[in-house]
């Protein structure tokens, strides 16, 4: 878990009177990112990922693109796009093994600048609309590099696939009985991509509790993924904020919808005092 120094401890105290923590007695903020300025994301809390990645997503995710991710307006934009191209700059791929690009589009993390274990995780976004769009903000166990999924564990603190009916998903995944296993439920919405919106999780031991506006939809019982090594979910992880196109959940794309915008407003990360 991160360690804080006395600045962040009286930039969070601010931000926590400024914004308004959830429960001022309970909460304090603990990291957070408003989005302010313009130009890339802070290096000092964000990663990308790079390619093609997972699920059999028709997209390229690059890297420090401002195309595909940029500050504006005081929000994260993250930006699909139908471009065709080559990924030229994969290294050591000859040329004529090189993936064809039909579509970009942007995958922010903290790993490895950033990560928690228990807390309530905020994010307000405003969600595309569009077949074949999948955004998302989840997080992975650090640990993934040694363990793998699902042993790491993912929380889906927000997934939305456009192809469906009008609904939201929250989602955790681990390894139940040497298998992957998953807790779903969905929230029904209306209209979801006509405004922003708050995602959260309230996460400790015991349980992860996730909300949509504030109204809480599902309680995933942490011990169920316990195992003889551990359990996931009583271990760090990092965030990820990504917008996916296609693949096995996002289905067909309608190539009318480009380029698509997916809008953070802001991501805040609380723990009890």
């Amino acid at each position: 878990m991160m360690r804080f120094g006395l600045f962040p401890f009286i930039f969070s105290t601010f931000i926590s009177s400024a914004l308004g923590a959830p429960n001022k007695n309970e909460w304090q903020i603990v990291w957070a990112d408003e989005f302010a300025g313009t130009g890339h994301p802070d290096p000092k809390k964000w990663g990308y990922e790079s390619g093609f990645v997972r699920n059999a997503e028709k997209q390229f995710y690059t890297t420090k693109k401002l195309k595909n991710a940029r500050l504006e307006n005081g929000h994260l934009v993250i930006e699909g796009h139908r471009e065709f191209s080559a990924a030229a700059h994969l290294p050591n791929t000859p040329s004529k093994k090189l993936p064809k690009i039909e579509y970009t589009s942007a995958s922010l993390h903290t790993k490895g600048l950033a990560s928690w274990k228990f807390g309530k995780i905020e994010v307000r976004a405003k969600l595309p609309k569009g077949q074949g769009v999948w955004p998302a903000i989840w997080t992975l166990g650090v640990n993934i590099p040694q363990v793998g999924w699902p042993s790491c564990g993912e929380i889906d603190i927000m997934e939305f696939v456009g192809k469906g009916p009008e609904e939201i998903h929250g989602n955790a995944h681990f390894r139940q009985h040497g298998k992957h296993a998953s807790d779903h439920k969905t929230c029904k919405t209306k209209d979801i991509w006509q405004d922003f919106h708050t995602y959260s999780i309230e996460w400790d031991a015991k349980f992860i509790h996730f909300t949509f506006d504030g109204k809480r939809y599902h309680s995933f019982r942490v011990a169920k993924a316990k195992t003889l090594s551990g359990n996931p979910f009583h271990k760090p992880h990092y965030l990820i904020l990504n917008l996916a196109l296609g693949g096995t959940w996002g289905g067909k794309i309608d190539n009318s919808i480009f380029p698509i915008r997916y809008l953070i407003d802001y991501v805040r990360v609380y723990q009890k005092k």
